[in-house]
């Protein structure tokens, strides 16, 4: 959430920032990217205004992208996170194969999604 109460949020520190600090900030930044995400899609969730909802969207996607980007940069700063991340993942998996999990399916179609794409083939 935004911390313009705090005056030191904002501000450059006297000194360069370590590598763990920088990885700090941007495991801070990948997580913000993702409550973003969050927002934007409780919000276009909650909404029956056609506009709002296709902006709002496409607003997450974007933050979906900018998470892609802070995760590989971490990604190539550390590069153990990626034998963690494909740990985590084999457990998954794991898992999955135990109880047998098929794909679930959404309730919507592509098609019904509604984008700023959808409002501007509608034209």
């Amino acid at each position: 959430m935004p911390e313009f109460v705090n005056p030191f949020v904002g501000m450059a520190p006297g000194r360069k920032l370590t590598h763990s600090e920088l990885l700090r900030a941007l495991r801070l930044s990948l997580a913000a990217e993702e409550e973003a995400t969050h927002i934007y899609m409780s919000i276009a969730d909650a909404t029956t205004n056609e506009l709002a909802r296709a902006v709002l969207i496409d607003i997450a996607n974007e933050e979906r992208v900018h998470k892609g980007e802070f995760q590989r940069l971490i990604e190539l700063l550390a590069p153990q996170e990626t034998d963690f991340m494909a740990e985590g993942a084999a457990e998954v998996d794991e898992i999955k194969e135990k109880l047998g999990f098929e794909k679930e399916k959404s309730d919507e179609s592509p098609s019904e999604i509604v984008t700023v794409g959808n409002l501007k083939k509608k034209q």
